[in-house]
């Protein structure tokens, strides 16, 4: 049984988008790896820091003479949204997010709030109550902004959130806002060190509501609970 000292009472659920409630890795890096190739990248260099950041950010990171990072990544966004083959769910994700309260959790990525939609929509997952997207904050992940504004639109602040992420880029941003962080190893091709509980996906995560109606998140192997408050 968990003791009282590992239970954590909490507000709101905020997660990550790509590689923490669905895989975009295989379409991401197929339309990625063409513009890095044209622009006589290494590729296979180049698609390890594409994850977690927006793409203008990506770009502009880059340097690259005559490139206008804000056109090019609008280009790349327009064929993100237009290409979706290979876009799942990340295993047992749908129902998790269909467990929760609708008006205590969130979606927060650094994708741009149209592709962030249609990538939800290819996954077959539920339309989140709030959506934060990458216009909507002025500094992307790692700085806390956006799981900031997701606490304080769902009308808590991050100390009383969990953030469930996958990216060292979305961990950091979460941490700097004060927030639990949960990480999702689904997606990821080495062990990422990280002083935060973690599961490889949503079977690992047991949800119970208590006999008052709040709700219990417990994941598999962890020596943390989240009681979730409703109502």
């Amino acid at each position: 049984m968990t003791s009282e000292a590992e239970i954590h009472s909490i507000d709101a659920v905020l997660l990550d988008m790509d590689g923490t409630i669905l895989n975009s890795i295989a379409t991401a890096e197929r339309i990625w790896g063409r513009w890095a190739a044209g622009q006589g990248l290494d590729v296979d260099a180049f698609l390890k820091t594409i994850h977690g950041v927006q793409s203008v950010e990506t770009i502009r990171r880059l340097g690259l003479p005559g490139v206008d990072p804000v056109t090019e990544a609008a280009r790349i966004t327009q064929a993100e949204i237009d290409d979706v083959d290979g876009i799942e769910a990340i295993a047992g994700s749908a129902a998790f997010l269909s467990s929760l309260p609708g008006a205590q959790w969130a979606v927060v990525t650094s994708a741009p709030r149209a592709l962030a939609q249609r990538r939800i929509a290819a996954a077959g997952l539920p339309n989140p109550p709030i959506l934060i997207a990458a216009e909507d904050v002025e500094h992307g992940k790692p700085a806390p902004d956006c799981f900031l504004l997701a606490a304080r639109q769902l009308g808590t602040t991050a100390e009383r959130c969990l953030v469930l992420e996958d990216s060292a880029a979305g961990i950091l941003a979460a941490e700097r806002a004060g927030a639990l962080v949960l990480v999702i190893t689904a997606t990821h091709t080495h062990t990422v060190e990280t002083p935060h509980p973690a599961i490889r996906d949503y079977s690992a995560l047991q949800v119970e509501a208590a006999d008052d109606g709040e709700l219990w998140i417990r994941p598999d192997g962890a020596s943390q609970s989240y009681r979730l408050r409703t109502g």
